[in-house]
């Protein structure tokens, strides 16, 4: 595919598990259904996401792009916290795709170089009439940004806010997800995992991961005595 071929080019990759259906939509259905009818041409061509982190932006920026690639549209995804130390030329011709997605705008603050280009990019997509989603950690005027210009460029299209998932969902995120590797994680240990753990998902499923290898090599069930000893608690 066009669009996997070029993010590898740039050493960049799409998480396997980054899809929307292995996303908990949990108060988000607004958030994904807006995400899809965008890909489609049926919706907002500009989507804004404000998340703070482990909350899902960039899954579900990932997800969109391999949705595209499921319905026949060439699509981009850009991680700017990996891309800032590269130079501004990899967004050039980025307007020919049907589907650019950016990802941690707020890294932009302290780059004024990339800042221009993100404008100028933005134009090209806006003229070529292309879908743009892009996340960060807050509200355009709130990341630290000192192009004028691109404050505003990024509040031209729709807004939303990815909305934390209760502690309770959380458990049956790391449930269904270990499910899916092949362990059996009762929720006892999964509130556990939350209430001892960094709270953010991205940590709580490094940390499944971490527990899915220990168990795997000592052949032991996931309990709570075991999450213990394997994490030091």
């Amino acid at each position: 595919m066009q669009t996997l071929q070029a993010q590898l080019a740039l050493g960049l990759s799409l998480q396997d598990e980054a899809t929307f259906n292995n996303f908990y939509v949990g108060q988000n259905a607004e958030v994904v259904a807006a995400l899809q009818q965008s890909i489609c041409a049926q919706g907002e061509k500009i989507i804004y996401l404000c998340s703070a982190r482990g909350q899902g932006a960039s899954h579900l920026l990932q997800a969109a792009c391999r949705y595209a690639d499921q319905v026949g549209c060439s699509a981009f995804y850009l991680p700017l916290a990996y891309s800032v130390s590269l130079s501004t030329e990899i967004l050039h011709g980025l307007e020919n795709y049907a589907l650019i997605c950016l990802d941690d705008l707020h890294v932009l603050s302290g780059h004024p170089e990339w800042e221009e280009a993100i404008f100028h990019l933005y134009n090209r997509l806006y003229e070529a009439k292309r879908s743009l989603i892009m996340a960060a950690h807050d509200l355009p005027q709130s990341i630290g940004l000192t192009l004028p210009d691109l404050i505003s460029r990024l509040s031209w299209g729709v807004t939303y806010q990815i909305h934390p998932l209760t502690d309770e969902e959380k458990c049956k995120v790391l449930i269904l997800r270990a499910k899916r590797r092949g362990m059996t994680l009762s929720e006892e240990v999964g509130k556990y995992m939350i209430t001892h753990c960094p709270r953010h998902m991205s940590a709580l499923f490094s940390v499944l991961d971490l527990l899915d290898k220990a168990s795997l090599a000592a052949q032991r069930r996931l309990t709570i005595p075991f999450v213990k000893e394997v994490l030091q608690i």
